[in-house]
């Protein structure tokens, strides 16, 4: 069993400061913008340099706008509601990954037609590098001790500093969760898929693993279980992979 105590700030000059989750996240984008160029090159699409950097703009603003909008509806109305400024508050942290995503594919498919490229020919490649890159994120909310997981006496459970009890690692599953998506899309990426296999492929097995991940994870306080044993992660999930599965079994004949 293992105590946190990483600060998660790397470094400090007077009121600035350094985190190693922004590294993350400025890394996770930077690698983005290479494979980005090295797999649109490799597929021929006609993107340049200044169009993957625009698209990386838009995906930027669509994924916290979406993240943002979806937390406090669905998460948190009722503390938002109270205090309505908090909305702004991103840096307080209240950020969904479920509406992340669809404001990646709202900001994608309005990329795609303002350049007149195809979405799914976008899409397919984004979900690699965005793989990676949530596995990135993951480690930076495992060393800002945020995210954690449920109660448990296994070997490797970590003392978090403000929660009680030693708990699962929930954060370091989901990281490798991500990789493991990563590898899949990565090896079969060369393969002679129709357009937009990989990206209901990367929502499926997102939404698939992220379910079994939740039950190690802690829900989110204000909400709790939902009939009895249900996050809202979990439910959310639930409707995820329906759509993939859907796409997938009726559009390309899989599962």
């Amino acid at each position: 069993m293992f105590y946190h105590n990483i600060n998660p700030v790397l470094l400090r000059l007077g009121p600035f400061e350094i985190r190693y989750y922004g590294l993350f996240f400025v890394l996770g984008f930077i690698i983005a913008y290479f494979m980005l160029a090295y797999l649109a090159n490799k597929r021929r699409l006609s993107l340049t340099k200044d169009d993957i950097s625009d698209f990386l703009l838009y995906e930027i603003i669509g994924v916290i706008l979406g993240a943002r909008i979806f937390y406090v509806f669905i998460y948190n109305l009722k503390s938002y509601l109270a205090n309505p400024l908090e909305i702004f508050a991103v840096w307080h942290g209240g950020l969904s990954f479920h509406g992340g995503l669809l404001g990646a594919v709202a900001a994608g498919i309005i990329f795609a037609k303002k350049r007149k490229i195809d979405f799914y020919e976008l899409a397919d490649i984004f979900v690699i590098p965005l793989a990676l890159g949530l596995a990135l994120g993951r480690l930076g909310n495992f060393i800002n001790g945020e995210l954690y997981g449920r109660i448990t006496n296994v070997p490797w459970a970590v003392q978090f500093q403000d929660a009680e009890g030693f708990r699962h690692p929930s954060q370091i599953y989901e990281s490798l969760k991500n990789l493991f998506i990563f590898a899949v899309l990565w090896n079969v990426k060369d393969k002679k898929l129709p357009k937009g296999f990989l990206f209901w492929l990367f929502v499926t097995m997102y939404s698939f693993l992220r379910f079994v991940v939740e039950f190690f994870r802690q829900p989110d306080e204000q909400l709790g279980f939902f009939f009895g044993w249900l996050s809202m992660g979990q439910i959310l999930s639930i409707i995820m992979f329906g759509i993939g599965f859907y796409f997938l079994h009726k559009r390309y004949k899989v599962l």
